[in-house]
């Protein structure tokens, strides 16, 4: 018995991996290492190729005797999507068809879909939750809203026991070795530009929050792959799930807070430059975590200071 992670050379992918590892379960890796690291899997077997392969899915699957998956695979760049719709949808739609297909031809039918806070938009509520209507803004939400409907129709198809993990922004690490390397996300942005001498920005002071910057969700990625495992096991388990589940703070944090927590924590006295607002930025997303804390062992587990602290510990690691 293994769990096949799908995108598991990745950021996120990887630290599931460890997360699994941790709890003593087998792992197989599928990666086509287009933005993921071979580096990033340790101990565990990566087999290096596409999830549009249907057939090097099933061999993968038969050989190592997957019994679940855990879907990680595909383009997440939000911005860039809009420019990519085809190849966004060939990832991360055809992508998930092809997955599904494998499945369904070697009786493998249990999967965790890693979903997106994208799938809302620019919703107008103070606290999201799973009842919050979809209203995706950019191809690659969109992938992500179909992505949830094929395990939604699949399951009523052929009985596939599933479930979604809806998440935001994913920070820190816990594990010096794995780390965040996207050209898009804030903490690389700030790390990098910190390392090089320059000044962060933030994008929009002018917001109606209590700083004037953009809140968010802040989770920390060892905190994501706790819940992804948890999840994981309890298909395993023959438990029933919700089909979706938000791996929200409840609370969330400014870019403003953020960029407090980087001075103290680095110690580089900086004062973030102001850039003009981002379009489509929303003021405010945050999502409750209320049922997948019932279901998931979901938890904030580490402060902003513990995210920003462990991110900069391992971008330091790296450079040595």
């Amino acid at each position: 018995m293994s769990f096949l992670v799908t995108g598991g050379a990745g950021y996120i992918g990887s630290h599931v991996v460890h997360a699994l590892g941790e709890a003593g379960l087998d792992a197989v890796v599928v990666d086509d290492l287009s933005s993921g690291h071979a580096d990033f899997v340790r101990d565990v077997p990566l087999i290096e190729g596409t999830i549009l392969d249907t057939d090097l899915l099933r061999r993968s699957i038969v050989e190592h005797g997957v019994t679940v998956v855990v879907h990680l695979a595909g383009y997440k760049y939000a911005g860039v999507s809009v420019t990519r719709p085809l190849h966004t949808y060939e990832q991360n739609v055809a992508g998930t068809i092809s997955l599904l297909n494998a499945m369904a031809a070697e009786g493998v039918d249990k999967i965790v879909f890693s979903s997106s806070a994208a799938v809302f938009g620019t919703p107008d509520v103070d606290l999201v939750t799973e009842e919050t209507p979809t209203n995706p803004e950019s191809p690659y939400g969109e992938s992500k809203l179909i992505g949830e409907w094929l395990m939604r129709d699949q399951a009523r198809a052929t009985g596939l026991h599933h479930t979604s993990l809806r998440y935001f922004n994913v920070v820190g690490s816990a594990v010096d070795s794995l780390f965040d390397t996207s050209p898009h996300n804030l903490f690389p942005l700030v790390i990098n530009a910190l390392e090089s001498g320059s000044t962060p920005h933030i994008n929009g002071a002018d917001y109606d929050t209590p700083d004037g910057t953009c809140v968010r969700d802040y989770v920390h990625v060892g905190d994501l792959a706790i819940s992804h495992v948890a999840a994981a096991k309890a298909l395993d388990e023959g438990r029933r799930l919700e089909p979706v589940y938000n791996l929200g703070s409840g609370e969330g944090v400014s870019v403003r807070e953020i960029m407090d927590a980087f001075v103290k924590v680095t110690g580089n006295d900086f004062e973030p430059a102001i850039a003009p607002r981002r379009a489509g930025d929303p003021a405010r997303i945050v999502a409750s975590g209320e049922k997948a804390a019932r279901d998931l062992d979901w938890k904030m587990r580490n402060t902003l200071t513990d995210m920003v602290q462990s991110a900069w510990q391992a971008a330091q690691s790296h450079r040595r």
